[in-house]
C-alpha cells in the first residue's frame, strides 16, 4: 500500500482499457504525515476521491483482484481516503 494525495486528474482520448466510465488519477506519493515526496502514479478511482485527499493506493497484480478491474490492465488502484493516522497515540494526520 502506498500514501498518497491526489493532484490531478488524468484524461485519454484513446485508451485501450475496457473500464467504461473509469477516472484516472494523478497521485503524489506521501510521507505518514501527508507530506508530498514529489514521485507520482496514476491510479483508477473507484471510490469517488477528491483533490487534495489522502488515499490509500495498493499497485501491481493487487489492483487486479476487484470485479471491476479483473483482466484489466490496471497496475494501481485508489482503494481508501484516509481520515485519520494515528502513530503511538499520537495523531498524525487528520482530514
Amino acid at each position: 500500500m502506498v500514501l498518497g494525495k491526489i493532484v490531478g486528474t488524468v484524461v485519454c482520448s484513446t485508451r485501450n482499457d475496457s473500464n467504461i466510465g473509469a477516472t484516472y488519477l494523478l497521485v503524489e506519493k506521501t510521507d505518514q504525515t501527508g507530506k508530498k515526496k514529489g514521485d507520482f502514479l496514476v491510479a483508477l478511482d473507484l471510490i469517488g476521491a477528491g483533490h487534495d485527499e489522502l488515499v490509500l493506493v495498493t499497485e501491481g497484480s493487487p489492483s487486479r483482484e476487484t470485479p471491476f478491474t479483473t483482466e484489466k490492465p490496471v497496475d494501481a488502484l485508489v482503494v481508501g481516503i484516509v481520515d485519520l493516522i494515528d502513530d503511538n497515540n499520537k495523531i498524525i494526520y487528520r482530514k
